[in-house]
């Protein structure tokens, strides 16, 4: 299912949703625990994971009754080359890019670990919420429409 690039925006325009995209970065999470990380009430963790699920920025695996969040980088993918296109990167991101790839060549990909998948994710994200930020910064009021 393709997910438009706007929606993306959107969903990553507020800012508690940034927040649970960040604290999902480096491992899956239940949404109890994102509750208490973020110090968020149950609905509202709940509401921005409906949004997050929608825009395809997270997934979700069911364990029993817990419900297991966890990043999805495919929309993040999307994103980041989207961005690319528009904003030239910043000599320090294409000295994480080239760390990114020299760090890969070390693994196969057939096989990476979850720890190497995980830091590349992160990676990958700070990249795309700070590329995304300065283009939301540099547009006038950006929401999302209904």
């Amino acid at each position: 299912m393709y997910v438009a690039i706007d929606e993306v925006f959107s969903a990553l325009a507020e800012p508690t949703r940034r927040k649970i995209i960040e604290a999902l970065k480096n491992e899956p999470k239940a949404v109890g625990t994102l509750v208490t990380e973020l110090e968020i009430s149950q609905p509202t963790v709940s509401k921005h994971l409906k949004v997050l699920r929608e825009a395809q920025l997270v997934s979700m695996a069911a364990a029993g009754q817990r419900r297991i969040y966890s990043i999805d980088t495919a929309a993040l993918e999307d994103l980041v080359h989207w961005c690319a296109d528009l904003v030239p990167a910043p000599e320090s991101d294409e000295q994480i890019d080239v760390q990114t790839s020299n760090s890969s060549a070390q693994v196969s990909p057939a096989n990476p670990t979850a720890q190497q998948i995980s830091r590349s994710v992160g990676r990958g994200l700070e990249q795309v919420t700070g590329r995304a930020q300065e283009f939301l910064e540099r547009l006038p009021r950006f929401g999302r429409r209904r």
